[in-house]
């Protein structure tokens, strides 16, 4: 099984005919996903490839059946595309667009409080379920269907990172969610994890977190007090200096708030298993769900 998304998912991708749309929405398909049709004002009734094009999303859903958007839409315009997908009565919206003013998400946040739509990101890789259905743009190949083990981070490259190193100790994945390293994201690490305990494929989870914030702390007491499956724990950003930002809008510390060691501290006192060198995870991992 799969949380999220999965075979039957109909994507919408809006700004299909930019390069990054084109791009990504090519490799998608190539992957198996249903990538249904695309949205860009102005250009209806053109084509990528065989996909076509409509003007809005609630065209686009109308003649097509999507549930899903997968947004490469510009920052200045990505918060209206999000609540216009969410109008639309989409279930899922994945949002890869970096660098939408946190005013404009958080807007969007109070937006999506209204609507049913669950929103993963922005400034995120993605979801994948292996060998069913890749929403976003993370390499393919190196996922292995069939899980065990569902992953949920914050950052794009780390996820790679670790889902390879699964892959080559023969660890699958169910579903594979990148969350997304801005200040105001809409699915959580918690968010992500309870989907893992309900799901009956899933029979461990590993979180890849990041210095700044308290989502990971958060995470760690839910763990604790509401999971039976065994999660393995990596923070980046041990070596951070206080007050500096770190690649992600989000990953800034300050004081002794939002440290990597005091996230590790959080995550081994709630019984997370905490893997403290990259290198190792892949064998850490086996070790735990093995």
């Amino acid at each position: 099984m799969s949380i999220f998304a999965d075979k039957n998912t109909r994507v919408v991708v809006q700004g299909i005919t930019g390069k990054e749309g084109q791009f990504h929405a090519r490799h998608c398909i190539d992957y198996g996903t249903k990538i249904v049709a695309g949205v860009t004002p102005g250009k209806a009734g053109q084509k990528m490839d065989k996909v076509p094009v409509f003007n809005t999303v609630k065209d686009a859903v109308d003649h097509t059946g999507a549930n899903c958007s997968l947004i490469f839409v510009p920052p200045a315009s990505a918060g209206d595309a999000i609540m216009e997908a969410a109008d639309a009565g989409l279930d899922l919206v994945v949002v890869i667009t970096e660098g939408i003013p946190v005013l404009d998400m958080m807007k969007v946040k109070n937006y999506l409080q209204h609507k049913s739509t669950r929103m993963i990101g922005p400034n995120c890789p993605g979801i994948i379920t292996p060998g069913e259905v890749k929403i976003g743009i993370m390499p393919g190949p190196i996922h292995k269907p069939g899980g065990p083990i569902g992953v949920v981070s914050r950052s794009g490259t780390l996820t790679y990172e670790v889902v390879h190193q699964l892959s080559l100790q023969g660890i699958g994945q169910t579903t594979c969610v990148g969350i997304g390293g801005d200040p105001i994201c809409g699915t959580s690490f918690i968010d992500c994890l309870k989907a893992f305990e309900e799901d009956p494929a899933t029979q461990g989870a590993v979180m890849v977190g990041e210095i700044g914030g308290n989502a990971e702390e958060e995470a760690s007491e839910f763990i604790a007090q509401n999971m039976t499956i065994p999660v393995v724990g990596f923070i980046s950003g041990l070596t951070a200096p206080p007050g500096r930002r770190m690649g992600h809008a989000g990953a800034i510390i300050s004081g002794s708030s939002g440290t990597a060691q005091a996230k590790i501290e959080a995550l081994k006192a709630n019984g997370v298993h905490v893997c403290e060198d990259l290198g190792t995870l892949g064998e850490f991992c086996s070790g735990v769900f093995t």
